[in-house]
């Protein structure tokens, strides 16, 4: 095929590509192995590991370099260049190209990439409820294919920025699970509480019960505590007042037995305001201020994503939105997708009617709540009260009654104090990702078209 193809033409993906239906047995598959359109991100964020492996005997096989495509709500723009071998869901999309030498692996990841490609597969999709890519269909997508080594060039170009990307999510990532661990530790499992109570059950004295918090606190044994004293009295004066804080009892409550001196509250207790944009879709432009959708709050990042497809204008923002979110406010998706959450950060955007804002502050810490709605007991409680039509939703006077637990003010300060250098830190990277991301988006149609000649201009 390759040495009698003609490049520099328009050939549809039929010619071109094929679906790998290739089977691999499910006990080759691990949870790293496995994809579906559950762990495949957002707006070509990647993947993540899977939570569970379904009851499948076989799986879709991918190998390295194929292109995998979520074929279900395609305008989440699930896109993912396989970098290891594995199994895939029914509903993710396996391409592969029939001959490398004539369509590079690497430029059809960035020809599915493109939002013309995901446009095309949500206007001929099927199904309203949950909207499938039509496969017949995608393989009458056209796409215009240069010369082998042009293809190479624009694909190394965009994957400079998709490294970069790839590298700050990394980070991000770090961070976020270790704020999600420090949550964990302090108001899940309790285990500075549970020092103390153990060290004073088997004899300890009330110093040994505080050192034994300290060393839970800080993750560093008694013996490099002790040094710690000796050599950073200030940080170690630091960590034994936050020791301090917590108590070294247990009460019972709703939630069964928390620590001594916290409370359990409805969520109506704690939160101070809803944010929303009344309900309807404000007018739309292509040119000025985001409209953050349930689809901008990533799976992979704690803020949302500023780069989307529907705008709208100064004007509009300034009078047709209720009111604004602000720093610290949380977003939480409340239809399709439930519970996505965001913390802001920067605040020049509206919000679509399926994202709803909250804001605390007067009876509970932000970042406090950040992370507790983000635990596995809050969406489980939010799950427990979904109302299932079309599209499973949650409504405001069911989030109300969900009970919150709330520690003293003086720990969940201590907490904040803890986590806000990380939420700092990952919104540096993330900033700075939105600005890649778009220079990368804005550059690839121009790429692929040609409009950009690579073999002319440097791109930077």
């Amino acid at each position: 095929m390759s040495s009698d193809f003609v490049f520099n033409k328009e050939y549809p993906l039929s010619d071109l590509v094929e679906f790998v239906n290739e089977k691999i047995d499910s006990t080759k598959i691990s949870l790293d192995t496995y994809i579906s359109t559950d762990n495949m991100i957002t707006d070509r964020g990647g993947v993540e590991t899977a939570t569970k492996l379904p009851s499948a005997t076989k799986f879709h096989h991918f190998k390295p370099t194929d292109t995998l495509f979520s074929n279900i709500r395609t305008y989440f723009r699930k896109v993912w260049f396989a970098e290891f071998e594995g199994g895939a869901s029914p509903d993710v999309l396996v391409f592969r190209t029939k001959e490398p030498k004539v369509l590079d692996p690497a430029y059809l990841f960035y020809l599915l990439s493109d939002k013309k490609f995901s446009e095309y597969t949500v206007l001929t999709s099927k199904g309203a409820k949950m909207p499938r890519g039509d496969k017949a269909a995608i393989m009458q997508y056209t796409v215009f294919v240069p010369e082998p080594n042009v293809q190479r060039t624009i694909s190394s170009a965009l994957r400079t920025y998709d490294l970069k990307l790839k590298a700050n999510t990394k980070i991000n990532q770090t961070l976020e699970h270790l704020a999600k661990a420090i949550f964990k530790s302090w108001f899940v499992d309790f285990d500075p509480i549970k020092a103390k109570i153990e060290t004073l059950a088997t004899g300890g004295s009330a110093d040994d019960a505080e050192l034994a918090a300290m060393s839970i606190i800080s993750a560093k044994p008694l013996d490099e505590l002790n040094g710690l004293k000796a050599s950073n009295p200030e940080a170690f004066n630091k960590l034994a007042q936050t020791a301090a804080l917590f108590p070294a009892a247990m009460q019972d409550s709703e939630f069964g037995e928390i620590p001594e001196g916290w409370e359990v509250k409805p969520f109506k207790k704690v939160i101070d305001k809803y944010v929303d944009n009344r309900g309807k879709t404000p007018p739309i432009v292509e040119n000025g201020i985001p409209l953050v959708e349930v689809k901008h709050l990533p799976e992979n990042s704690a803020f949302p994503n500023l780069n989307t497809e529907k705008r709208v204008t100064e004007e509009t923002y300034k009078t047709w939105f209720r009111v604004h979110v602000e720093p610290q406010d949380i977003l939480i998706s409340t239809v399709g997708t439930i519970g996505r959450t965001s913390f802001i950060k920067s605040t020049n955007f509206g919000i679509a009617q399926n994202v709803l804002g909250l804001r605390f502050a007067k009876a509970i810490e932000p970042e406090y709540m950040f992370y507790t709605i983000k635990s596995h007991r809050f969406q489980h409680d939010m799950t427990a009260r979904l109302v299932t039509t079309v599209q499973s939703s949650i409504k405001r006077k069911d989030l109300d009654t969900i009970d919150i637990l709330v520690p003293k003010p003086s720990i969940q300060i201590a907490f904040c104090e803890f986590v806000e250098p990380l939420i700092d830190e990952q919104f540096v990277n993330n900033t700075q990702n939105n600005d890649l991301a778009i220079i990368r988006d804005t550059l690839l149609p121009k790429l692929l078209s040609g409009e950009i000649d690579l073999t002319n201009e440097v791109v930077e």
